[in-house]
């Protein structure tokens, strides 16, 4: 059966440690339930979160995401179908990857925005699951 998968970036409104664990918390009791599982890049500026599943649930959890104040100008940067799971073994993953991404002033700048439909995101997660093939969470 096809699934979808949905990737996004979005700015933390007041970022700390005690909101993402919240997210996290959030995140996987959800996801677990909707047979959601992905990833989730955090930096203290910005999230980029992949979303994979049935499509219907998928679109539910972005709409929650979206109406969620913890995230502020969520961009959705790719939606389509795919036959296999990125992350299968995880709810979701997070990965405070400090280097992988932009620095704060890009973010600043302007770099979600100028950011390619996704392909450039798509890469970022493919890094992270090649990394993370021999555990689960």
């Amino acid at each position: 059966m096809p699934l979808t998968q949905l990737i996004y970036a979005s700015q933390p409104f007041g970022f700390d440690p005690a909101m993402l664990a919240g997210i996290l918390l959030d995140a996987r009791r959800y996801n677990a339930r909707d047979d959601i599982t992905g990833a989730l890049i955090v930096r203290g500026d910005m999230y980029l979160q992949l979303l994979e599943g049935p499509k219907p649930k998928v679109e539910a959890t972005y709409d929650r995401i979206i109406q969620d104040d913890r995230h502020v100008n969520p961009v959705r940067l790719m939606h389509r179908e795919v036959q296999e799971r990125m992350f299968p073994k995880w709810s979701m993953l997070d990965d405070p990857a400090q280097s992988w991404v932009w620095s704060i002033a890009e973010v600043r700048g302007g770099a979600l925005e100028r950011f390619s439909a996704g392909q450039e995101a798509l890469k970022f997660f493919q890094r992270l699951a090649a990394s993370r093939c021999d555990t689960a969470g």
